[in-house]
């Protein structure tokens, strides 16, 4: 796996964009990603849609690769970590985990997130809350108009169409404003949504090797 990166600077700070669904906060020694949907195959097994189970491991194993090249000190997880709630794909993930239990593990809440107490302790978090403010920067799942802040937002799946001479091609993409800079889902199981992103920012589309603004 080819890690690509691009340097951003926002709010005086200096954040790593990568190609492979994640942002590095080097200040604050954050591994920061969104949307990763633990669950969501054992959910449409159950439902009697057949999925392959390499989904989510592949998902973990690219989150691994990149533990081992910024060796952060915290995950911030912008919202959307589970799917539906408790099944077999958390316990996998709790396995997982528990080779980096040395990482603090933020979560901000997103709409899919329905965790019970019981739940909440099986995942050991470290902090749960709808959001997370850090240096004046906020960490919300789903953009907030009415407040000021800065905020580093998940929720959409945000991607680019790209029109070529032979095709339109849709890429999944950050997208950077005045207001928001938005992430990508950081599981490769979800659909791209090139309509509601945010208008007038740069665009930060990504492939499996390389990572270019738009």
């Amino acid at each position: 796996m080819n890690i690509a990166t691009k340097n951003i600077t926002i709010q005086n700070e200096i954040f790593t964009l990568t190609n492979q669904r994640a942002l590095y906060w080097e200040k604050e020694k954050s591994l920061i990603f969104s949307d990763l949907h633990i669950g969501k195959t054992a959910h449409f097994r159950k439902n009697g849609i057949a999925l392959a189970n390499h989904i989510m491991k592949n998902d973990l194993e690219r989150l691994s690769i990149l533990i081992e090249n910024f060796q952060p000190e915290k995950f911030i997880i912008v919202g959307d970590l589970l799917h539906a709630g408790n099944n077999s794909d958390v316990d996998i993930f709790c396995e997982w985990k528990n080779q980096y239990s040395d990482i603090k593990f933020c979560l901000v809440e997103g709409n899919h997130d329905r965790i019970s107490k019981t739940l909440e302790k099986k995942l050991c978090l470290d902090f749960k809350a709808d959001s997370l403010e850090i240096n004046d920067i906020l960490f919300v799942h789903d953009f907030h108009k009415s407040n000021s802040k800065f905020q580093i937002t998940g929720h959409i799946h945000p991607g680019f169409v790209i029109n070529s001479p032979v095709k339109k091609i849709k890429l999944p993409c950050f997208a950077v404003t005045s207001k928001q800079l938005l992430l990508p889902a950081f599981s490769e199981f979800t659909g791209l949504d090139t309509k509601n992103i945010p208008k007038k920012g740069m665009y930060f589309v990504f492939t499996d090797s390389e990572i270019y603004e738009i």
